[in-house]
């Protein structure tokens, strides 16, 4: 949905509950991705409505940096189409009950329910999460799962969507969930814009490493920037690995583990997502041919395309244009299709 667009905006309603000890950043990130105005998206209302709620009329922030105070209660989640809950240090604490069924009653309703970082275990704590696939901060993934054996956990993931439950990792983790939502609510063509705003990587894929090694690199630099830059530029032709490496003037061994180290995943599967990634900014923009679609993002083979949109988005490319397309605009729902696993690609 590019700048101008004609298709309907529904401003869609977020809860965040503040918590006492609650992480500022988390809160900060939601506060950022779905609370501030667009104005460079030219859409006539804003996408997102955000309201903070606590349990209590004043509350600490983790150690005490600020209070906050002169914000809703708990009874402004009733209104929420998306309830996010951050996380706070001291997990093995048990929750409030007023906030433990402020969530519960969030989700019997057929709302949305989001965890940032360690929020997880609240979630859990109110039952959400039994016999479902989730994900927390690596360093208190021991803990979490003494505490909640029921819940699947996935410790080693960026995000986990579960449709009408989805969880971050650790902190940074909660950009690239929230981005994920933005995403999956308005299209790639709001998502990248949003991205912009925040100099942030426009998408990385759930099923990413939460933990990753990052050296300091010693020179010359070894920072992937300008490859990706390149490589950005020249989707739609038959990049190799073979190409990177010639662009970078290393062997290929030496991309392979480049991107390990500084993105957590394979060449490979990082073109995929960004030819996917401009594939769908494709369709969002009117092309309607599959073939075209296929040819100017790499993926080849419209066959290949239906493949690949269903994997990240959970949609056929019809139904992408359906709800993303111009003068699309079929009605936000709360049940975000599933994000399936990364195509293991050779």
């Amino acid at each position: 949905m590019a700048q101008g667009s004609s298709q309907p905006v529904r401003t869609h309603r977020v809860a965040v509950i503040v918590d006492e000890g609650t992480n500022p950043f988390e809160v900060g990130v939601a506060t950022e991705l779905f609370g501030l105005p667009r104005p460079e998206l030219g859409l006539p209302k804003p996408l997102y409505e955000v309201t903070l709620c606590t349990p209590t009329p004043e509350v600490r922030m983790n150690h005490g940096f600020f209070t906050l105070t002169g914000v809703p209660g708990l009874d402004a989640v009733d209104a929420a189409d998306t309830l996010v809950v951050p996380g706070r240090p001291d997990n093995v604490v048990p929750r409030g009950a007023a906030v433990l069924d402020a969530i519960r009653r969030t989700h019997a309703r057929g709302a949305r329910v989001m965890s940032l970082c360690t929020g997880s275990f609240a979630l859990a704590e109110a039952g959400l999460l039994d016999g479902r696939r989730a994900t927390t901060h690596w360093r208190w993934a021991d803990a979490f799962r003494r505490l909640h054996p029921r819940v699947l956990l996935e410790p080693d993931v960026l995000f986990v969507d579960e449709g009408d439950i989805l969880t971050a990792a650790g902190s940074a983790a909660a950009l690239d969930l929230c981005l994920h939502v933005v995403r999956r609510d308005h299209g790639a063509e709001v998502a990248n814009a949003v991205s912009r705003r925040l100099v942030f990587a426009a998408h990385r894929d759930g099923g990413q490493k939460q933990f990753v090694e990052r050296p300091v690199p010693e020179v010359p630099d070894e920072s992937l920037a300008p490859l990706l830059a390149w490589a950005q530029q020249k989707l739609g032709e038959p990049l190799t690995v073979a190409d990177l490496a010639a662009r970078a003037a290393v062997s290929p061994a030496t991309v392979h583990r480049r991107f390990r180290a500084q993105l957590g995943t394979t060449p490979w599967a990082w073109l995929t997502g960004e030819r996917v990634a401009l594939a769908c900014r494709l369709i969002e923009r009117g092309e309607e041919r599959l073939d075209v679609v296929a040819a100017r993002s790499g993926l080849g083979t419209a066959a290949n395309l239906r493949a690949r949109v269903r994997d990240v988005t959970g949609l056929s490319p019809s139904a992408y244009r359906r709800r993303f397309g111009p003068g699309g605009g079929e009605p936000l729902v709360h049940e975000i299709p599933r994000t399936r696993p990364a195509p293991r690609l050779r």
